[in-house]
């Protein structure tokens, strides 16, 4: 029995002694988790790639999801005046101080934005890591395209964090995971090198309706270069995408007839996508789906009238809804007159079901009846805008007739075939003047893209926020005391979101810079 005891301590030492030479033991991989081993092979870099795709959608990283994904219905809409949050104010009550523009730098929905846009560049460096281990068996051309892919969506994910919190720390792939970094460095001419690569490498058809191609990257690369007030560089660039710009599938880039079409799910990836995130619903679970646009359903019980059950978020803002109103000759009113008591919208406001009620009479653009899930439009962003601040009046003037002429062709009708209001809407026939030329622009911008959660980020370029957005308050707090009493944007703050505090603290008040004001 001793002897065998002896046998067994000796055992015991020998394995303590081996095993002290080599901690590999040491190194178990996490249950479910795959090896990079297995990841660089080619399926396993377009799952990578996958990961990092899905990311635009905002779900399962964080449990907060309703406010993180591209489409920004938040951040650009609500911000941005073309709509209030809705529903009512114990609903999501940590949004009420951001939509009065008092966010605090612990609000959660904040930190659940930022932290979400850098899930997406991790996938993205992630994938590009894989690149560089990635076995024999994955062609260069194959290594070339997911690379540029990865890029053109780290460049989408940094736009992002750039548009809400202005500069935040950039990393890499070659990051080591470990070295602090600051937030000092401006983030423009990463996103412009990743945008760029992308444009260069990207194959002009793709296998999936919802990868980037490379005139989806140029059109990112000259959004990027507009931003930035770069105006010829965002001409040139948008030229080569408006006459040789194709979709993911090879349709050539183009408005659909019909303005309403862009609302229907069987036009879904049409000539007018110029790059759309991909979504689907019923599929087992709620990660494929569209997790921040279930919060813009009426709110109520479930049914056919009333698919997601809830929850009457995000709903048209008045000035909004005011701004549809057109004049004799068809044509918006761009001195701001669609807000006085002769020229704003007759509503239903403070009735009840059983009150009567009758309709506006007055003349309208037909799109009022779509203002709301927009999905992209070519010729808003490329033509007008660089074209006018370079003078050149004539191609803007086609560019914002050509919306026009879709949107008058595209009339909303009863079950009778009649139109259901007041429409007329006709064609600018010229521009005095650049400045009336850019207030044309932008006033149509408002009013074709509103609801796709543009608008606030359009203020900030145009540095035009805070004069724009306290009117909006003004107009908007009488008929809307609860959600805006007290309320006010500030200049030079609230153009950005608060960094996190998290993050500061993380890293350090030394490392990291807090956005002015907070």
């Amino acid at each position: 029995m001793k002897k065998f005891r002896i046998l067994i301590l000796s055992f015991l030492a020998v394995v303590i002694f081996v095993t002290a030479c080599k901690d590999s033991f040491l190194e178990v991989a996490p249950t479910g988790s795959l090896s990079e081993t297995e990841l660089s092979t080619k399926a396993g870099l377009e799952g990578s790639l996958v990961a990092a795709y899905s990311m635009m959608l905002g779900r399962g990283f964080v449990a907060d999801a309703f406010y993180n994904d591209v489409t920004n219905w938040f951040w650009g809409s609500v911000l941005g005046g073309e709509a209030n949050k809705g529903t009512n104010a114990g609903d999501q009550s940590q949004v009420n101080e951001i939509q009065a523009y008092a966010t605090q730098t612990t609000n959660r929905s904040v930190l659940t934005k930022y932290a979400t846009s850098y899930e997406g560049v991790a996938r993205a460096n992630a994938t590009l890591k894989l690149i560089g281990v990635a076995k024999e068996g994955v062609s260069e051309e194959d290594k070339t395209r997911i690379a540029a892919e990865a890029r053109f969506l780290r460049g989408m994910y940094y736009f992002e964090l750039k548009k809400n919190f202005n500069n935040t720390p950039y990393v890499d792939e070659t990051w080591d995971e470990v070295t602090p970094v600051s937030n000092t460095a401006d983030l423009w001419p990463f996103i412009e090198a990743d945008f760029k690569f992308a444009f260069d490498n990207l194959p002009a058809v793709q296998t999936g309706a919802g990868r980037a191609n490379k005139w989806a990257a140029g059109a990112f690369l000259g959004k990027a270069y507009l931003f930035q007030k770069k105006y010829q560089e965002a001409k040139s660039m948008f030229d080569q995408v408006i006459a040789n710009g194709v979709t993911a599938s090879g349709e050539k880039y183009a408005l659909n007839t019909y303005y309403a079409d862009a609302f229907n799910a069987a036009f879904d990836n049409n000539s007018e996508s110029v790059f759309a995130s991909q979504a689907a619903a019923n599929t087992g679970t709620v990660n494929n789906a569209n997790p921040g646009l279930v919060l813009n359903f009426p709110n109520g019980s479930s049914g056919p009238e009333k698919p997601g059950g809830c929850c009457g978020f995000n709903q048209p803002s008045f000035e909004l809804a005011n701004s549809f109103r057109t004049n004799a000759n068809g044509l918006p009113l761009l001195d701001g007159s669609y807000n006085n008591a002769s020229n704003k919208l007759v509503d239903d406001m403070g009735l009840s079901s059983a009150d009567a009620f009758t309709p506006d009479a007055g003349n309208l653009d037909p799109r009022l009846d779509h203002s709301i899930g927009r999905r992209g439009i070519p010729y808003l962003d490329w033509g007008p805008h660089p074209g006018f601040e370079l003078n050149n009046l004539s191609k803007g003037l086609e560019y914002i007739n050509m919306v026009r002429t879709r949107a008058k062709n595209s009339p909303v009708l009863t079950d009778a075939g009649q139109p259901a209001a007041k429409y007329v809407i006709e064609n600018y026939s010229s521009f005095a003047s650049q400045d009336e030329a850019r207030n044309a622009v932008r006033f149509e911008r408002k009013l074709e893209l509103s609801g796709e959660g543009h608008r606030m980020y359009d203020l900030v370029r145009w540095g035009v926020a805070s004069s724009t957005l306290n009117a909006y308050l003004a107009h908007e707090n009488p008929l809307l005391n609860a959600p805006f009493a007290g309320a006010q944007f500030t200049a030079n703050k609230n153009e950005y979101l608060p960094i996190p505090q998290n993050e500061i603290d993380l890293q350090g008040s030394d490392i990291i810079k807090q956005n002015p004001g907070y």
